[in-house]
């Protein structure tokens, strides 16, 4: 999955049941989780559009 360039490194925890990820190819730790994938991609995109507003404006 990609969003604004940045992709994703994702992983499922079937002991919770829960997606989770981390936004590759960056020096900083930036996760992101959901249920479903749905809820995965929108929390991706948020997790890089807040990464870049703090790159941005840091």
């Amino acid at each position: 999955m990609t969003h604004k360039g940045y992709a994703a490194r994702v992983e499922f925890d079937a002991e919770d049941r829960i997606f989770h990820g981390r936004i590759a190819g960056i020096q900083d730790i930036i996760t992101f989780h959901g249920e479903s994938e749905k809820e995965l991609l929108v929390a991706f995109e948020e997790a890089v559009d807040d990464y870049l507003t703090t790159v941005v404006s840091g």
